[in-house]
């Protein structure tokens, strides 16, 4: 496998300003690959802040009967997506310039923008405020209860920021730091004003994986894929978090292709606490022992000020005639999910060059 971009310059100005500019952006590196590529798009419902259509885009590069796959997904919470765009067009760049070469018998699956909703308008969840990394969950049977989260209710929605903080440190306090985490982000059923629902129906993102999946036939093929996330972690570094058992195969692959870096939230060395009704879980349910899904992971600021700035989120959208205050908080969202520091977006590309590589010579292996 030839791979010689150790030396090759990373380019910030990959990362864009917007939703629109970046898919302008995905759509010219893709049309410039030397290889064929098979593109797909699925509109969205909504619109852009401009009255843009909104899509999700995928693109497969390689053999269409490589028994290998790597998918690398962008945007599963929307304003992510500013940094996930940016290591889809750095990845593109250097395949079009033969840095980065798509082995014999395996394949890329690129997904840009899986919630662009989310994406156009700076917030994490789609129209429905449907947080689509909560949204893997059987519909058909009665839906995880969270009771935490409904004694937090109240507390969430406290417009002091002093207040607030002081109540969930109580909680903290007295429950633990694990617990309030999981009370707060490990997913709610309860509440679509609320942050972290899962919906009551598949999410548009969720029917794109579906979809894809039948498509491409990816139950029958040996699959790395890397979700791209921000917000949570160490300044600038991309954590390997594996949401895999522990005992399991999938967590061995990930040991195996990523090293000791991997963390996994169920044994407890990871930034993240355990969730319900993540992505993964879709794509592991079509793995079986062959494949591995990781969450890579760039982090910025503390969870503590994740927390604030996303309950401000939806305090404001859960109120009507606010939209200069939305407007102003969704530049407080991008500056949180995707810093504006030149070193912060050159450790992303890095670090996201090194993970990728590490999964393209894992299921090729």
């Amino acid at each position: 496998m030839t791979v010689r971009f150790a030396h090759t310059a990373i380019h910030t100005e990959v990362f864009p300003p917007d939703y629109a500019s970046a898919r302008q952006a995905w759509l010219r590196c893709v049309t410039t690959l030397p290889y064929p590529p098979e593109i797909r798009a699925y509109p969205c419902a909504g619109a852009g802040p401009g009255g843009e259509s909104l899509l999700t885009d995928s693109v497969w590069i390689g053999d269409s009967q490589a028994a290998n796959v790597v998918v690398v997904i962008a945007g599963t919470h929307g304003v992510e997506g500013f940094a996930g765009s940016a290591v889809q067009i750095d990845l593109l760049r250097l395949l079009t310039e033969f840095e980065l070469i798509v082995p014999e018998r395996t394949a890329w699956l690129l997904v840009h923008a899986l919630t662009p909703w989310g994406y156009a308008w700076s917030r994490r969840c789609d129209q429905d405020g449907v947080d689509l990394n909560r949204n893997a969950v059987d519909f058909s049977a009665p839906l995880p209860e969270t009771p935490e989260y409904r004694l937090l209710r109240p507390v969430l929605f406290t417009a002091d920021q002093d207040e607030r903080s002081r109540a969930l440190r109580a909680f903290g306090e007295t429950r633990g730091r694990v617990a309030l985490e999981k009370a707060v982000s490990g997913g709610q059923y309860l509440d679509p004003a609320g942050p972290f629902y899962g919906g009551k129906r598949p999410a548009h993102g969720r029917l794109v994986c579906e979809d894809l999946i039948r498509q491409y036939s990816l139950a029958e093929r040996r699959l790395a894929v890397v979700d791209l996330h921000t917000g949570l972690g160490a300044y600038g570094y991309g954590e390997i978090i594996c949401d895999h058992a522990p005992d399991s195969a999938g967590a061995a692959l990930a040991r195996q292709w990523y090293g000791d870096s991997v963390t996994l939230p169920l044994a407890g060395t990871s930034s993240s606490v355990p969730k319900l009704g993540l992505l993964d879980y879709l794509w592991h349910a079509v793995m079986g022992d062959s494949g591995c899904y990781i969450t890579l992971e760039f982090g910025t600021y503390s969870t503590d000020q994740l927390f604030d700035v996303l309950l401000r989120d939806h305090q404001l959208w859960a109120q009507s005639g606010n939209e200069a205050e939305r407007d102003a908080h969704a530049g407080r969202m991008r500056r949180h999910f995707c810093p504006a520091d030149p070193a912060w977006r050159e450790m992303v590309l890095f670090r996201a060059r090194q993970v990728v590589v590490q999964a393209l010579r894992g299921v090729s292996a």
